[in-house]
């Protein structure tokens, strides 16, 4: 691997900064001490530095030369509501709170492109570093988005990075179209009458018709849209009923949708509404959809995701970089600032878990996992990744 020298001598810190990040977990919108950590060390390294986007968000500024042209590099910084299984000594400090998904290392990966950036300015133009609240759940990207963030600090093209478990260390992949799914969730209520369960004809059972409906969701998929179109429609969730012998007056259901395009949600959406309410109108009963749009899909930009890879090969070589990934069906609120911004989403491997430290838990070291932990490994090779992107887009 073709890793700055000097990005490597100070790996030391970046890990330093890594591990005390997950040791002081925080959630989407309350990330006040990662967000303090950020500015402070962008300000001592000269970005001029703007607090509060999005509430919690960070954005540091660095210019250099006469060029207006400007590149925006983002890391999400929240955590997750987990209650952290490993036992090493840069465990979380807060119950229930855990840094599961990586995103510590994305702060200290950009933190330490940061860095390098501002004691070095290889490039002709303006840096745009994004650090971003919420990302798990709470539209942070939308936020900052809305709170000017492309209107204050123009960018020509946004780039963000994520850590993949299972994809060896010292590779990376990128789609080229559609890297991750959309998010979008759904709750059916179903209204019925209730009876007693020995004389159900005097009654309408919503169970009954809760089970109808669940296998009439199918059909969407299976038969509504296209073949080629992917889409995931899952139940995650029937309620009804408190005891054995009463036909209850009402029954839940509840899932998730996913999909790479807007038009096949609104298929599903619409498709939906007629199989719940005109089931349940069938036996009786009465049905209610409340269909909720969460994240888009994340869809790279052709060219940038080409540009993204060409950096990725010299620096790792050709060999190890996964060209036009398959995307996958995971969501990502990256995919508002590519719908603001034309760039690319791109994934750094991770590994198999073994890096982990003695006293981790007995989970894997997999996304969302209470055994998961950020691999150092990564920290010099993510910070050369974006340095490389930044030369490259604003060569001199």
């Amino acid at each position: 691997m073709n890793l700055i020298d000097r990005i490597v001598q100070f790996r030391a810190e970046l890990q330093a900064i890594r591990r005390d990040l997950h040791a002081h977990p925080e959630l989407r919108f309350e990330e006040h001490r990662t967000a303090a950590l950020v500015a402070e060390r962008l300000a001592a390294w000269g970005f001029e530095v703007h607090r509060g986007l999005g509430g919690t968000g960070v954005v540091g500024l660095l210019r250099h030369g006469r060029s207006t042209r400007s590149i925006g590099l983002r890391a999400d910084m929240d955590a997750l509501p987990i209650a952290e299984a490993n036992q090493f000594a840069h465990r979380s400090v807060h119950p229930h709170r855990m840094h599961a998904c990586g995103h510590d290392g994305h702060t200290a990966m950009l933190l330490g492109a940061a860095r390098y950036l501002a004691e070095t300015k290889p490039f002709d133009g303006t840096v745009v570093l994004i650090f971003q609240p919420g990302e798990e759940g709470g539209a942070g990207a939308q936020r900052m988005i809305d709170d000017g963030l492309f209107d204050r600090f123009p960018v020509d093209a946004v780039f963000g990075m994520h850590n993949w478990p299972g994809m060896p260390v010292g590779q990376f992949g990128v789609a080229f179209g559609p890297a991750m799914a959309s998010a979008n969730e759904f709750t059916i209520h179903v209204q019925g009458r209730g009876a007693h369960a020995a004389l159900p004809h005097l009654g309408v059972d919503p169970v009954f018709v809760a089970v109808q409906i669940a296998q009439g969701l199918q059909g969407i998929v299976t038969r509504a849209k296209k073949p080629i179109d992917a889409a995931v429609l899952s139940i995650t969730q029937i309620h009804a009923g408190d005891t054995t012998n009463v036909i209850p007056e009402r029954a839940l259901l509840s899932g998730t949708v996913r999909t790479f395009s807007d038009e096949v949600t609104r298929l599903i959406e619409e498709r939906m509404r007629t199989i719940a309410q005109l089931t349940a109108q069938a036996h009786g009963a009465s049905a209610q959809v409340q269909f909720i749009w969460n994240y888009p899909p994340t869809v790279n930009d052709r060219e940038q995701a080409e540009f993204a890879a060409r950096v990725m090969e010299d620096i790792v070589g050709p060999q190890n970089v996964i060209r036009d990934m398959e995307p996958t069906m995971g969501a990502e609120d990256f995919a508002f600032m590519l719908r603001a911004r034309p760039g690319a989403y791109v994934f750094i491997g991770h590994g198999d878990g073994s890096h982990r430290a003695a006293g981790h838990g007995t989970g894997p070291c997999m996304l969302h996992n209470p055994s998961y932990d950020f691999n150092d490994e990564l920290l010099p090779l993510g910070a050369t990744y974006w340095v490389r992107l930044v030369e490259r887009f604003l060569a001199r």
